[in-house]
Parts: structure tokens; sequence; C-alpha cells
């Protein structure tokens, strides 16, 4: 479900550092999440494909499912969050909001553009993530590839005044 966000002119374009502290607090998400796929993984190979403990990670088709299974868990987890309201749980602690360049959640593409190219852009020694430092709109690689913005939202204002 498409929503339009409001306070769009109040919203300024992310930095690197707020970016970064996002990513920090995710990636720590996505660490316990892979830990209980891990463990999943695990579990399924034991008890319904009856594989020794020996035999456990051995081989393509071990090695090859759990690194799909991680990956597509990790994309689970930011396609949810940035397609329901904008924003992942470390990107709620630093205010931050991804959106569509006119102020709409994005779309299930948009997400999967983003996760690629933002994987691509550490592989490339986080270029794609310093790119915002070079940028005049703050934009990353994964911000011009899929046609999103990352936006830091005003502090809410007190009840009251």
């Amino acid at each position: 479900m498409v929503h339009r966000f409001d306070r769009l002119d109040e919203a300024r374009a992310a930095g690197l550092g707020r970016r970064l502290g996002a990513m920090l607090y995710d990636g720590l998400l996505v660490l316990a999440i892979w830990i209980a796929l891990a463990a999943a993984h695990v579990l399924v190979s034991r008890l319904l494909l009856g594989l020794p403990p020996a035999r456990l990670g051995d081989g393509v088709a071990q090695v090859a499912s759990l690194r799909a299974l991680l990956v597509f868990g990790g994309f689970v987890f930011f396609a949810f969050f940035w397609m329901r309201g904008g924003m992942t749980l470390g990107m709620q602690a630093w205010r931050l909001r991804v959106q569509t360049t006119d102020g709409r959640s994005i779309s299930l593409r948009q997400s999967l553009v983003r996760y690629l190219v933002g994987a691509l852009s550490w592989a490339a020694f986080g270029l794609g993530h310093l790119w915002v430092l070079f940028d005049a709109e703050r934009r990353s690689w994964a911000d011009i590839a899929s046609g999103t913005r990352v936006m830091v939202l005003p502090k809410r204002g007190r009840k009251g005044t």
C-alpha cells in the first residue's frame, strides 16, 4: 500500500553520519536475524534432511542454501520496513525516512534495487555510501539507482507548545 508522507517541507536530505549510525543499528538487527536463520537452517538440515553434524555446511547445496536464506532474510527485513513506513528500526532512532522523490512510500522493486545497490556500494569499499559527500543532493548510489531519497525528519514538538 503506497501512502504519501506528511511534513515533507520540514524534512531535509540525510548526511553520511546519520546514515552510518542507522546502518550500524540495522546491521546489529540483521545480524540477529541471520543468527536465527542459520539456526533454523541447521535444524532443518539435521531434523528434516537427517544430515549428521559432520556434514553440516559441507557441499555446494548446504552453502548455497544458507547464503540464499541470509540474503533473502536481510532483504525481507529492509523491504518490510521501507515499504511500510519508510523507516527501519535504526532509521527511526536517527529520524531518517526513505521515500520516493515525490514523498511517497517506496515500492517492492525500489526496495530490491536499494538493497542490491546498497550491497554493491559496500563491495566497492563503501564508495556508494560515501557518494553522499560528493552529490549536491546528498544521494547515495542506492538513492540514485532506485529513485529514492533518505530524509531527516524534524523533531516532534512537545505537547502544549
